[in-house]
């Protein structure tokens, strides 16, 4: 049996990944303009893309194990063991495929990092504003109460003697 369920699965990948760091790089860009209707819209493209790159990871996770049950062996079922296994033109096909795609995901994980941080430092600008032009509250620790003069005022005298 080929490794061609495979190689077309991670195909598939590869370019799923690809398009969803596209988005991510758009989204960037709509982070910073601050247009929270694209924010949005963006935000649902990427949950289909995440939602497809899970199915096709499914049949990839089905490929491989279908291929390795086909060599007799099932030492651990991922692609680096399909490698070892597959011919020689597909081992090269498969490692490019692997490579790139660890690239991707490596790539979009750092432009979410980013945009996660853009994300931050606009919500800190907005609660910083909004403190500012909310009114102070009023500080409802213990105080001192105010004594009315009357008999039993002693100014600032007290009845124990904290020096005996």
């Amino acid at each position: 049996m080929s490794a061609q369920h495979i190689i077309t699965a991670m195909e598939k990948l590869v370019k799923l990944h690809r398009s969803l760091h596209d988005l991510a790089e758009k989204k960037t860009n709509i982070i910073k303009a601050g247009s929270m209707e694209a924010l949005n819209k963006i935000m649902i493209d990427e949950q289909k893309h995440v939602k497809a790159i899970g199915m096709i990871e499914r049949e990839r996770e089905q490929a491989v194990s279908e291929f390795l049950q086909k060599k007799g062996s099932m030492p651990s079922a991922n692609v680096s063991a399909c490698i070892e296994l597959a011919e020689h033109s597909e081992k090269e096909t498969l490692t490019v495929l692997k490579q790139s795609l660890l690239e991707s995901v490596l790539s979009l994980k750092e432009i979410n990092y980013l945009n996660q941080q853009l994300i931050y430092q606009s919500l800190q600008f907005i609660n910083l504003s909004l403190d500012m032009v909310r009114p102070k509250q009023q500080v409802f620790n213990y105080e001192k109460p105010v004594q009315q003069k009357g008999q039993y005022q002693t100014g600032n005298r007290s009845y124990f003697n904290s020096k005996a």
